[in-house]
């Protein structure tokens, strides 16, 4: 069974910085890619940064470039993800996803087949 955890959520303020983590099992990790997501309230999921499992490839949702750094320890099976200089703006629950290699690195809702449920980041001014 795929399962994916996500940790590392909680409160933080204005120009601080959090590490989100993003546990996975149940599948075999170098064979997929794993995105990081984001739902603010009353707000659409929308992807955040995306890494190839196998060999390391990333992609970043504009406005997280520079900002956010997603890496991987394939040691542990986690993915994580770096935040810093974090805005009210970014508050909202974090999810991470995981799609087959074989549909690319895009980071798109609909590409992704396993959700975790989500961790929360609350940044306050």
């Amino acid at each position: 069974e795929v399962q994916l955890v996500e940790s590392g959520g909680g409160l933080v303020e204005a120009g601080g910085s959090l590490r989100l983590s993003c546990a996975t099992s149940g599948f075999n990790y170098g064979d997929f890619v794993i995105g990081w997501f984001r739902q603010a309230p009353g707000k659409r999921r929308e992807g955040v940064s995306s890494i190839s499992m196998s060999d390391g490839s990333t992609k970043y949702r504009a406005p997280a470039k520079g900002r956010f750094t997603i890496s991987r320890d394939n040691a542990e099976n986690t993915v994580y993800l770096q935040m810093n200089s974090l805005k009210p703006e970014h508050t909202a629950v974090y999810y991470c996803a995981a799609v087959n290699v074989r549909k690319g690195l895009g980071i798109q809702t609909w590409q992704y087949d396993y959700w975790g449920r989500g961790t929360q980041v609350t940044v306050s001014s």
